[in-house]
């Protein structure tokens, strides 16, 4: 087994296998993400349950529907950012957007991805600065993705497009920094891999940015769904997921919400 490969079961990988030949046949345009994607850049071997493919929003009701004639089962199981296809005890997530309605798959994951060999087949993953950007708001108590963005950010950080990366933070450019402070930290004798022009530029901004004293929006929710709700409930703060500050409607974080707890 490749260095850096993911573990799936024979029949998870025939069932696996086979729904992306459907993929393929309708021409629906997927990328691999998740253990496979994430195994081959930063080079750990990681245990997987499912699959993890990103497709482009306007593809995921096509994507489900595909399936239903096919003897799958299929949900939207969140309607802003993820459906599934199941067979038997494997599934497989279809992506479109993340938890937090911040990184919506766009033309950019697709002509930035990475060629790559997985179960055996040449398929195309999610490029890794999509990967950092949507990982870096995983900061859950149950599930913090911080140790990945940090091992990415030592195996690749000076082949990264940072102007990229930093475009897809945007206003939410602090994540960022938060972990490129904290990866010096990790790796005092790596820092050479963050070039020093990035957090030149972003100490620069955090420097610049003035007190915000009227903004009374909390971002947090942003980065944990669950541990931020008191802040909007007792102290009044703005949710950053709902719009106009985000992507996310009522609707979709109510539904979002309840299912704190759940197996995703």
């Amino acid at each position: 087994m490749e260095t850096g490969s993911p573990v799936a079961t024979d029949s998870a990988s025939r069932f696996y296998l086979e729904a992306l030949e459907h993929f393929d046949r309708a021409g629906i345009p997927f990328l691999v993400g998740g253990a496979y994607a994430y195994s081959r850049y930063a080079q750990i071997e990681r245990d997987t349950k499912d699959f993890d493919i990103f497709v482009r929003p306007d593809d995921v009701t096509r994507a489900l529907a595909l399936f239903e004639p096919l003897g799958y089962q299929t949900e939207l199981t969140f309607p802003h950012w993820l459906g599934k296809i199941r067979c038997g005890p494997h599934f497989i997530d279809v992506i479109f957007a993340s938890g937090n309605g911040v990184a919506r798959v766009d033309d950019l994951w697709f002509e930035h991805a990475v060629p790559a060999e997985v179960l055996g087949r040449p398929m195309r993953l999610s490029p890794p600065e999509e990967m950092i950007w949507s990982k870096a708001f995983v900061q859950e108590r149950e599930r913090y993705d911080g140790a990945d963005v940090i091992h990415l950010l030592r195996e690749l950080g000076p082949t990264l497009d940072w102007a990229r990366l930093m475009m897809r933070f945007g206003e939410r450019w602090r994540v960022l920094f938060s972990f490129i402070v904290l990866f010096g930290f990790v790796y005092p004798d790596q820092r050479q891999q963050i070039p020093l022009w990035v957090p030149e530029e972003l100490g620069r901004r955090f420097l610049a940015e003035g007190l915000d004293a009227d903004n009374r929006i909390c971002n947090g929710t942003l980065l944990s769904r669950e541990q931020y709700l008191h802040d909007l409930e007792r102290f009044g703060y703005r949710d950053a997921r709902t719009e106009p500050y985000g992507r996310m409607t009522e609707a979709e974080i109510e539904i979002w919400t309840n299912a704190i707890g759940d197996n995703k």
